[in-house]
């Protein structure tokens, strides 16, 4: 693996996104792309992922901000929350897939709990040009799975391809379908087999 040094991050995530992307046969629309590699750039410093907790910081629970939306004051803060929501589901189910086997839950719930954040967005009352957040909270409702894919492509560079890193692969593929995942099983000479789709 090389070592590369860059000036902008935002450009060096816009890259990394198109080549993904075009690995992945995914279209999505500029402002969608846009918004992606902004939420990229930001999570980059881990002060913007991880909240306070006493002496250390965490990730908090997407169930507790859930929560937190739903008890929100406002719409405003409801929206805010439920964005957060949305972000962090995709960064992690992407970017950081590997960790969950040291988690009481799963990738799968991440898309899910991510996908329904970003699907009650694109039906806020949104005015002037904010319109566009709707079309691209849209986008991102209906293709966060495959755009998990292609996060996990850009932060797969460094996976070594243990043998728990096997079988974390094949889990992800059983669980969510990843397409992504299924052709580097294939790579690496897996052919997954769908449990109980073994011949007697």
């Amino acid at each position: 693996m090389e070592l590369q040094t860059v000036s902008d991050v935002r450009e060096f995530f816009r890259d990394a996104l198109q080549s993904a992307l075009d690995h992945q046969h995914l279209h999505v629309q500029a402002h969608t792309e846009h918004y992606i590699v902004n939420l990229l750039a930001m999570f980059s410093h881990t002060d913007a992922l991880f909240e306070p907790d006493g002496e250390r910081s965490q990730l908090k629970p997407l169930a507790l901000l859930l929560a937190e939306a739903a008890n929100a004051p406002d719409e405003r803060q409801r929206f805010r929350t439920l964005q957060r929501m949305g972000d962090v589901a995709l960064f992690v189910a992407g970017f950081l897939a590997g960790s969950f086997s040291r988690r009481p839950v799963d990738v799968d719930y991440h898309i899910a709990m991510g996908g329904r954040a970003y699907g009650t967005l694109a039906h806020a009352p949104y005015r002037g040009a904010q319109r566009v957040l709707a079309y691209v909270f849209a986008e991102l409702q209906d293709k966060f799975q495959p755009l998990v894919d292609a996060l996990g492509e850009i932060g797969e560079g460094a996976a070594q391809n243990s043998p728990r890193d096997v079988l974390r692969l094949y889990e992800l593929w059983h669980k969510t379908g990843s397409p992504r995942a299924h052709r580097t099983l294939l790579k690496l000479g897996i052919r997954p087999v769908a449990a109980g789709a073994f011949a007697n």
